[in-house]
């Protein structure tokens, strides 16, 4: 059985059934509405095509000099019987395979279940497959566009490789440990406000009117 809000902690095994359960409710993810754990990373990956979670997931808990815990999701919004127990989630990292319509269509669909205080340097966009051929330019304008909107850092990342996971780790990890308030005088979103991504003026920029 396959489910569109999985939310679970790291350790975890393919196949238990505990996985996907039935939810009615959903909700906004909120920030700031649980106390942080001491020396303690919380990070929640969302990807509707689960091909590079989790490697990334493993990676993050071998590399990490602090404690991370890391939380998978196929989409948002995450399921409530479940918030009292979920811990904070500091960063929220949105992955899509430039390759997939479908991953892009899943995250514009999913930002919408945060609340905007994520958007204060708790959020940001990773892409793979961006040298590949085949991939329109128009997809990887629209996701600049997304991030650019949201003020989000959007990273590029190669997921064929192990050395590909492990620079998307480290770059991940440096954003963590900000977001969660492990780095003294750095806050997320003066983090955010020096990395976001900006659209190129190439780029046609959207119509308000």
């Amino acid at each position: 059985m396959t489910c569109n809000t999985e939310d679970w902690m790291h350790r975890f095994r393919r196949g238990n059934s505990d996985y996907c359960n039935f939810v009615v409710r959903m909700s906004l993810l909120k920030p700031f509405s649980k106390l942080p754990a001491l020396n303690t990373a919380n990070i929640l990956l969302v990807e509707s095509e689960e091909q590079l979670q989790q490697n990334l997931a493993e990676s993050l808990v071998e590399e990490s000099a602090f404690t991370v815990n890391v939380r998978l999701a196929k989409s948002l919004p995450l399921p409530t019987e479940n918030d009292e127990s979920r811990p904070r989630i500091d960063l929220v990292v949105f992955i899509i395979h430039l390759t997939s319509e479908l991953s892009l269509q899943s995250v514009e669909a999913s930002v919408k279940y945060l609340d905007p205080g994520y958007f204060l340097g708790k959020v940001c966009f990773m892409v793979t497959n961006a040298r590949n051929a085949s991939v329109p330019s128009e997809r990887l304008d629209a996701v600049r566009k997304l991030a650019a909107s949201l003020h989000c850092p959007l990273l590029f990342a190669e997921d064929q490789s192990p050395t590909g996971v492990t620079n998307a780790t480290q770059r991940l990890l440096t954003i963590l440990k900000v977001s969660a308030g492990l780095v003294p005088m750095v806050t997320a979103l003066h983090l955010s406000n020096l990395t976001h991504c900006t659209v190129p003026p190439d780029i046609d920029q959207p119509s308000f009117d």
